[in-house]
């Protein structure tokens, strides 16, 4: 790609092992429009602080497990599997699609060379994780390196799976690796907490996810009728113990401004077919 393009664009974040790295990018403009209606969104998204990325991935004989779909193009000797795993493996991609709202079948590009994937008004995170496992929120899964496993977690608390906001079961990342989430907020309104023996308690479902040693669960927020009427709180999601916990308190924030619902600039990925 020539410089000037590249002037065009910012690195966010990134994380690099060699042979594997993973680029957050970010369209600082979008000018080509030629549809006045599209312009003004554009001029307002902008002035909103929104912008268009991507999420690169560069493999030196490594690979990436995606999200179906998430593709947009690639460059180099790269093969893609279907990453079905045996019938085995077949049958724990359903259940895990059946519990987790995560699809079945996720597939694997392996070899050398450059992904680019589908650009997006979302916002993007990068963990890595070195022999860990952490728990994150349904549907926040985009892709990650091969050596990680994909899986599912299982509320051992019964509070936590009635009255979590997340059913019984979440997605659970395993290993050691680098993995992107696709998040409701920007990296910049997250907030995370290494707890150390500790609890932390909230109000609301805006967890977006936590290291697997931390229990969870769902108490009340505070004992007897007098507590309840003079605090003002029902549940709280309550995690406790040693690990990770990231939280993005503007989250109900934006659900509210937006009437309930996510807004469809933000949620919706760019689709090279619609004119500009």
């Amino acid at each position: 790609m020539s410089e000037k393009f590249y002037d065009n664009i910012n690195v966010l974040d990134s994380a690099d092992k060699g042979n594997f790295k993973a680029e957050i990018l970010e369209y600082k403009t979008l000018t080509g429009s030629k549809n006045p209606a599209l312009a003004k969104h554009l001029y307002y998204a902008d002035k909103a602080g929104m912008s268009l990325k991507q999420v690169k991935i560069t493999l030196d004989n490594s690979g990436v497990i995606l999200e179906p779909g998430a593709l947009q193009f690639l460059k180099g000797n790269i093969s893609c599997d279907a990453n079905i795993g045996g019938v085995g493996g077949l049958a724990k991609k359903v259940i895990k699609n059946k519990l987790t709202n995560e699809s079945t079948f996720n597939p694997l590009y392996k070899g050398t060379g450059e992904i680019f994937l589908e650009p997006s008004f979302s916002h993007f995170l990068i963990v890595k994780l070195d022999n860990g496992s952490i728990i994150v929120d349904k549907g926040i899964f985009y892709c990650s390196e091969s050596t990680l496993e994909v899986g599912v977690a299982t509320h051992k608390n019964l509070s936590a799976g009635l009255r979590g906001g997340e059913g019984w079961f979440q997605t659970k990342i395993s290993g050691t690796g680098i993995c992107i989430l696709e998040s409701p907020v920007p990296m910049g309104e997250i907030l995370k907490y290494n707890l150390d023996n500790e609890k932390i308690q909230v109000d609301g479902n805006f967890a977006l996810l936590r290291s697997d040693s931390v229990n969870f669960s769902v108490v009340r927020g505070g004992n007897g009728i007098a507590s309840k009427l003079t605090s003002g709180e029902g549940h709280l999601q309550t995690f406790e113990g040693t690990g990770a916990v990231w939280l993005a308190p503007t989250q109900p924030a934006y659900y509210q401004i937006a009437g309930g619902s996510v807004a469809s600039l933000a949620a919706a990925p760019y689709n090279s077919n619609n004119p500009v």
